[in-house]
């Protein structure tokens, strides 16, 4: 069971891991060992309320496909187990961010003073750069 809040829990029938060989520099053990973790996660098919599926379909990350699967590939670490858990808290973290409610943005002005003074740097500016043409003698 992964559990991502109070009251929402994934089965482990939901999440498939996959071990496959980790990319890069070869090693004495990388060659050999397939510890690192392909995890996929299937939003549609999930147990996930309808809340959080929609908001993780929403999100524009690489990471989801089209058709709402959740590939996630951890190797970072040198054991499986590590890789596992990796890619476990990767996933909660996820869906995490993707119901967090984001603070509206509230539209503020600009106060008088700093409009005159970005003003008065932009007469200060123009003025040092037309003494910078040709000199009429």
């Amino acid at each position: 069971m992964l559990r991502i809040s109070n009251s929402v829990e994934l089965g482990d029938w939901e999440i498939e891991i996959s071990q496959i060989r980790a990319q890069g520099a070869g090693g004495q053990n990388v060659n050999k060992v397939a510890s690192a973790v392909h995890l996929r996660f299937d939003i549609p098919n999930s147990s996930l309320p309808p809340f959080y599926k929609e908001r993780l379909m929403a999100l524009s990350d690489q990471r989801i496909s089209k058709e709402g699967v959740v590939v996630i590939k951890a190797q970072s670490h040198r054991t499986l187990e590590l890789n596992k858990e990796d890619a476990l808290a990767r996933l909660r973290e996820l869906i995490r961010e993707a119901v967090k409610q984001q603070k509206v943005r509230k539209p503020t002005r600009p106060t008088k003073g700093s409009q005159r003074r970005r003003v008065d740097s932009k007469t200060r500016k123009g003025k040092t750069k037309s003494l910078r043409g040709k000199v009429k003698v």
